[in-house]
């Protein structure tokens, strides 16, 4: 039987990180860590772009977000081709939601961006659709935090 997405086997150090940030917490942590959110929309060039291209066209027609650029090859931590949404806190309640029920077939990652950037992508992310695989080893323990950096589209219509 194949390991699990989220098996130590498949994600070495997952297990330990999160028993660790259980065993360091003697109270909640504060929203207030959260600076933005990223989504990641992830595809195939050969068969799901279009629908990807389709998605990131709605989104830039509803929602104040920055779309980066099209990665059609793997990049940094993330095991498949894939596009990214930088978008401020307070469209997390509204930009979240309608990825729920327009992502089609697509595989979504959301997660906070707080000073712990491999946190944020393998402990408090949020799928949507099938979970992927996400090579915690290549991103840092901490970090710098990001906000939001201004929005490039231009939305005409409410979500």
């Amino acid at each position: 039987m194949a390991p699990g997405l989220f098996s130590q086997e498949r994600n070495p150090g997952l297990l330990l990180l999160e028993m660790t940030e259980l065993s360091e917490s003697t109270t909640p942590r504060s929203i207030g860590e959260i600076a933005s959110y990223h989504a990641h929309v992830y595809y195939d060039p050969a068969t799901t772009r279009p629908e990807a291209e389709q998605l990131r066209a709605w989104i830039d027609q509803r929602f104040a977000v920055t779309l980066e650029r099209w990665h059609d090859v793997k990049v940094g931590p993330h095991d498949q081709a894939m596009f990214q949404i930088a978008f401020a806190a307070d469209l997390f309640a509204t930009l979240v939601p309608w990825l729920m029920l327009n992502h089609g077939s697509l595989s979504v990652l959301v997660h906070p961006n707080t000073t712990n950037p491999r946190r944020d992508h393998l402990v408090n992310p949020i799928w949507i659709g099938a979970p992927l695989d996400v090579h915690g080893e290549k991103l840092p323990d901490e970090g710098e935090l990001e906000h939001a950096p201004s929005p490039n589209t231009h939305p005409v219509l409410r979500p």
